[in-house]
């Protein structure tokens, strides 16, 4: 189970336990919630964990404080720290911490720092992106604040260096893990397993169908309220189409897809993968990924 998307920790606990209370989970599955850091408090913890959350996902982005603003979070580095102690304090064994690197203002120090900083936080589980500019927001309308990509790619091999040396292995390409705390529910995109969204904007994919609902509050609250679907549309993959879908998401982790489907030409970005006669990209490879991606057979 992963509560997330927007942020669920807004939400007063006790309503999200009528939602917990509603799910059939099986024992021993990891629950996850995802939470900001400044809206992290002991009750609401105790709440999860009695409801049986075993996982937090925090939204960490940066350590430094000019960064986050840039960023347009209201945290600051005192938040997430007093947000680590207090999941740790409640028993959860399972933490999370997301960065974003790219941010305008962020230098390859200040990100340095950051990696540096999460991982004295000792998580089970580290995620990395890279920001992106969406479409039709302020990011977008302000070219001078766009990433750079190469700044990006030195800041991604930065925090891979790090991240490896504190213990942890990459086993996709924005998220490392210690041995056994490997996100089951990511897991499941990469792997083109079945998951089933509840919510607004939420995505499902289940008997090789994809479909997602509508994505405004109230437009869904609306279609609930009368009855009507909340489908937004779907879509079905012919078999040949499913297969490459499932070698162009196995290359990007750890797996890797068998040595004949990956071209000649973009072979220098692979190494052997754990099973034989696999390959799995290498760190450069990762910053090419897309490229390596789209010349699968």
């Amino acid at each position: 189970v992963f509560i997330g998307g927007g942020t669920p920790n807004l939400v007063p606990a006790d309503l999200l336990m009528n939602i917990f209370q509603e799910l059939p989970i099986i024992p021993n599955a990891e629950f996850t919630v995802e939470c900001n850091p400044d809206l992290v408090d002991p009750q609401q913890l105790e709440t999860y964990v009695a409801a049986g959350v075993n996982r937090i996902s925090l939204g960490v982005q940066s350590m430094a404080p000019h960064v986050l603003a840039s960023l347009g979070r209201d945290h600051n580095p005192d938040n997430i720290y007093a947000a680590v102690d207090a999941v740790r304090e409640a028993g959860i064994t399972s933490l999370n911490l997301d960065l974003i690197y790219g941010a305008n203002g962020e230098s390859i120090q200040d990100w340095t720092n950051s990696v540096e900083s999460a991982l004295l936080l000792y998580p089970e589980h580290l995620s990395t992106y890279a920001l992106t500019v969406e479409p039709g927001t302020p990011l977008a309308d302000d070219a001078n604040r766009h990433p750079k990509d190469d700044d990006q790619a030195d800041k991604y091999l930065i925090a891979d260096a790090l991240i490896t040396a504190a213990g942890l292995t990459n086993y996709e390409i924005s998220n490392w893990a210690r041995p056994g705390k490997q996100c089951q529910h990511n897991s499941l995109y990469w792997s083109q397993g079945e998951y089933l969204g509840l919510g607004a904007a939420a995505h499902s994919h289940l008997d090789q169908r994809r479909f997602w609902n509508i994505r405004t509050p109230e437009r869904f609250i609306t279609a609930v309220t009368e009855g009507s679907s909340v489908e937004a549309g779907a879509e079905k993959l012919d078999p040949e189409a499913w297969a490459l879908e499932g070698r162009q998401l196995a290359i990007r982790t750890e797996t890797g897809v068998p040595e004949r489907f990956v071209p000649n030409e973009v072979q220098h970005l692979t190494e052997p993968a754990d099973v034989e006669g696999k390959l799995k990209l290498t760190v450069e490879g990762r910053l090419l990924a897309n490229e390596v991606s789209i010349r699968l057979r």
